[in-house]
């Protein structure tokens, strides 16, 4: 197990331990010498750091997926740790433990898998019910929904997290589908566990996070109608009509076609898939960011890209306050006398 992970670090801390390698970029300081630019990793999260010297003698021993172990120095640059390394070597897999690198969904993938079949089973509709028994049955797509990630970086960027957010979004569908009256619980549902189901060939997760050839070429939405056509295709009595709402429910779950979608949402149950995964995949991508910064000073995280903002650590903001409260006089009042004498604010 390693000593030090990335959520442990504490500026002006002199570090030795063990990184998956993320990115690796050689680049020039404005005299000309080059340095080296990195992501590091474990199972707690991302840091940058740095190679200032000895360039030439560092850049060829690794490459990106490698593990190597590191001495350096513990910074803080724009409000996030950042690594100055002074020595480093490649590790072999043999010498890691692989539990230490890759972050993971909290609930165990097994009691996840049964949970999420507990759902498809109580689906009314014989026809989706079917279907997605079927889909679920096949050996590759279970194996890979119970390790892929829901996203590279976004949100659910862990390893059974592609399985925690459909659950999520199950939960959150039957909340609030009880108070809408006449939308179709099983159609929704099924558009859920559907909706982002080709990530599992989009995304690559044996070492770090990134996207397949397929899933750079044709993306999940391809995919994932490719999923659903071939088991169609062992389903001739499948309705129709039933289908072309499934393919929408795929096709529209972005929401805009800024973001992706070929349709905009275009009957009820797709614009509540849309933005319950638009809320799920936010608010799990603001609570991560928080989460890994909690440790370092300030009220505010650093600039969050997704959303275009930084975050405010509410828990932190409210140990911070004053604990008592400011001195407030009488308020003042302007008042306009008008030709009687009589203000108008009366």
């Amino acid at each position: 197990m390693k000593d030090i992970y990335v959520r442990d670090l504490q500026p002006n801390q002199t570090i030795v331990s063990a990184f998956l390698v993320q990115t690796k970029d050689v680049r020039f300081k404005r005299t000309g010498e080059s340095y080296l630019s990195l992501s590091l990793s474990d199972k707690t999260g991302e840091v940058e750091a740095k190679v200032w010297e000895n360039v030439e003698e560092f850049a060829p021993l690794f490459e990106r997926d490698d593990f190597i172990k590191i001495k350096g120095a513990v910074q803080v640059f724009r409000k996030k740790p950042q690594l100055t390394v002074h020595k480093l070597r490649r590790l072999e897999e043999k010498d890691v433990d692989l539990a230490d690198f890759f972050p993971r969904a909290a609930r165990d993938p097994e009691e996840m898998w049964q949970e999420l079949q507990g759902v498809v089973a109580a689906i009314q509709k014989a026809p989706l019910r079917e279907l997605l028994s079927g889909i679920l049955a096949e050996p590759e797509i279970a194996e890979r929904l119970k390790q892929a990630p829901a996203a590279k970086t976004l949100h659910h960027a862990y390893l059974g997290g592609l399985l925690e957010h459909n659950l999520s979004l199950c939960r959150l569908a039957k909340l609030v589908l009880q108070n809408y009256s006449g939308l179709d619980e099983d159609l929704v549902i099924t558009g859920v566990i559907l909706h982002d189901l080709g990530k599992i060939y989009e995304l690559s997760y044996s070492r770090s996070f990134g996207y397949t050839t397929d899933g750079q070429l044709l993306g999940h939405m391809i995919l994932e109608i490719e999923i659903l056509h071939r088991h169609l295709a062992q389903m001739p009595d499948f309705p129709r009509p039933l289908q072309t709402l499934l393919e929408h429910l795929i096709i529209s779950h972005h929401g805009q076609y800024e973001f992706g979608s070929p349709k905009l949402p275009m009957f009820p149950e797709a614009l509540l898939l849309h933005y319950l995964d638009d809320l799920d995949s936010k608010l799990q991508g603001m609570q991560s960011l928080i989460a890994k910064e909690s440790s370092l000073e300030g009220d505010w995280t650093g600039y969050l890209p997704s959303l275009g903002r930084p975050l405010l650590k509410v828990q932190k903001f409210l140990e911070n306050a004053p604990a008592e409260p400011a001195e407030q006089g009488e308020p003042k009042l302007e008042l306009t006398p008008d030709s009687e004498g009589v203000s108008k604010e009366d």
